[in-house]
């Protein structure tokens, strides 16, 4: 078996220096290197990614495999088939160390053929730190390396218009393009550069907001040798990820010409806000994800795919999405239908083994944000509490009761909360929901003044714990 780098690479092409990508994970591998590959094999769109990682921590660079990996995507496809699609990405020119190769990494803000700065250092990754100076090389935050990046390309080309940069953050912040301008900005009036290179900043680059939807199991090591064979070649970068994906960013029209959307069928989505579609990933997929969990897992299963095989299950997230997720959101009505329908295959997913209790974590912070905007437009709206989301909230109340079939139930949240059910667990049912719903300081809203919602997730409590989760889920 051959390594990948020794392959006959003969008919790949190789790409000019476009894109700067700071962050060289698994997500942005199985993500941006992928699209990117997709645009240059089906457009002209000709662009070559330099990774800048942050630490070098003893991390095999990519370029011992000449920037070459692997990425295998995985699941159900639009006709309800099982596929798996192995693709070799070679849009990779080269790797760097933003510590001790950082004047390298500015070198590149001198290219003239650069035009876009992608990222994902994590959701912590755009911080503002007073502590970095203009000195450091290079300073520890992200936007201060970029704002020096930045400042770099200025001075280089001399405050030229035309030579900004298309900024794509993909950290899992909202409005993160905005954000992270506002954090530049932040560190040029900390480091008292120029009101010229401030305005160059603001006037001649594009910082968009976006949003990215794809799991990305990463490295697959316990199928590795399977796969090795089936390739025919070792693959130390090789990265797994799930059919379905979901690029959508807020910017100017001009960037679905940049992106020659109209040579290609990607799911990328140029937009003015990105609000709606957000809205949308957080009711139907998270929002599915936050009220299966406790039902199914009280119903005796341990993943995602054991309750997508459960007719009752499946009964009860459709149903949940169909009659009072989809209504309550202001987007066009068949497409969060396609939406849903997707999110449905992708739970599905035989190559995916997603636990239940890994979904639980932080379970009722989530449903605030998740499925309580959902149930009080519903209650505003129809009069009358939703009953699937009532349902999954009176489920997750026995969930954090904390037992099931007799056995502990792992919980992780909030001490504060979990001290709550400490207390509850031994008190009057009744009185120990009213105390849940009415905690105003956690939801946002005493809940118990929601029309007919109280008695209804009392019924259901007292449902679950009377007959079993099994029985009470078919009585819906």
């Amino acid at each position: 078996m051959t390594d990948l780098l020794k392959r006959d690479l003969s008919g790949m092409k190789s790409y000019p220096e476009k894109i700067i990508q700071f962050g060289g994970g698994n997500f942005l591998r199985a993500f941006i290197g992928w699209q990117v590959q997709l645009l240059n094999e089906q457009t002209d769109f000709n662009a070559g990614i330099t990774i800048v990682r942050s630490i070098d921590a003893g991390h095999q660079r990519l370029d011992s495999q000449d920037g070459l990996y692997t990425a295998i995507v995985r699941g159900i496809n639009e006709s309800g088939k099982s596929v798996s699609q192995p693709k070799v990405i070679s849009s990779i020119n080269r790797e760097l160390f933003a510590y001790g190769e950082f004047e390298e990494v500015l070198k590149i803000a001198e290219n003239p053929e650069l035009e876009w700065v992608v990222s994902n250092t994590t959701e912590a990754g755009i911080e503002f730190k007073d502590s970095d100076k203009i000195t450091d090389f290079p300073p520890a935050t992200f936007p201060a390396k970029l704002t020096l990046f930045l400042l770099r390309r200025f001075e280089t080309f001399n405050g030229d218009k035309n030579k900004g940069l298309i900024l794509l953050p993909c950290e899992l912040i909202d409005y993160n393009g905005e954000k992270l301008k506002e954090t530049i900005k932040q560190y040029a009036d900390l480091w008292n550069l120029s009101d010229e290179f401030k305005g160059w900043l603001n006037e001649s680059n594009t910082f968009c907001s976006t949003l990215v939807d794809r799991i990305v199991t990463g490295y697959p090591k316990d199928e590795i040798k399977q796969l090795e064979a089936e390739l025919g070649y070792k693959d130390n970068f090789i990265v797994a990820a799930e059919y379905f994906y979901l690029f959508v960013i807020q910017g100017p029209c001009s960037l679905k010409d940049k992106l020659k959307l109209a040579q290609c069928s990607l799911n990328i989505k140029v937009v003015d806000d990105i609000k709606p579609y957000k809205q949308r990933k957080v009711g139907i997929l998270n929002g599915a994800h936050t009220a299966m969990v406790p039902v199914a897992y009280l119903a005796g299963l341990d993943t995602v795919g054991e309750s997508m095989a459960d007719k009752d299950i499946v009964k009860f997230v459709a149903n949940m999405l169909d009659d009072e997720i989809i209504p309550m959101l202001s987007m066009d009505k068949t497409e969060l239908t396609d939406f849903r329908n997707s999110v449905m295959q992708r739970f599905e997913n035989p190559y995916i083994k997603h636990y239940l209790l890994s979904i639980s974590l932080n379970s009722l912070t989530k449903f605030t944000t998740r499925l309580l905007p959902q149930l009080i437009s519903y209650v505003k709206e129809m009069e009358k509490a939703p009953k699937n989301i009532s349902f999954s909230l009176a489920a997750l109340f026995c969930f954090y009761l904390g037992q099931r079939n007799n056995e502990d139930i792992p919980l992780n949240d909030d001490q504060i909360l979990l001290d709550k059910f400490e207390i509850w667990k031994k008190s009057d049912i009744d009185n120990a929901v009213s105390q849940f719903l009415s905690m105003k300081d956690h939801w946002g809203v005493d809940l118990t003044s929601l029309q007919n919602l109280e008695p209804l997730v009392k019924e259901y409590v007292n449902k679950i714990q009377t007959v079993g989760m099994r029985q009470a889920i078919k009585s819906l």
